[in-house]
């Protein structure tokens, strides 16, 4: 059943979209800039020996969490998947879960 205007059907083209709406009515959403946790306390060294550390980059999937989602840099980042790689290699954490 198509809308309305006047009397007359009116196409997909000239239906609003919606995106003025949350322009003119509605407070937008600010997202924070993430900042790199590494970088503010001033921790030079990750150590692999961290496990609590360690895990809170790691998904409950065994992955890594991207630096997209968890805001570090990129220096820390790489530094950081070499301590979870080290840290799987010695049975700290684990590759994966178990189902």
């Amino acid at each position: 059943m198509a809308e309305t205007k006047g009397g007359r059907p009116v196409s997909a083209s000239q239906r609003p979209t919606g995106g003025d709406k949350a322009i003119a009515g509605k407070k937008q959403y600010f997202r924070r800039k993430k900042v790199c946790r590494f970088c503010v306390d001033r921790i030079d060294d990750i150590n692999y020996k961290d496990v609590r550390l360690l895990s809170s980059f790691i998904s409950e999937r065994g992955k890594i969490t991207p630096r997209r989602i968890s805001g570090v840099c990129s220096p820390h980042q790489r530094r950081l998947a070499e301590a979870i790689k080290q840290a799987r290699n010695i049975a700290l954490v684990p590759f994966s879960v178990a189902m």
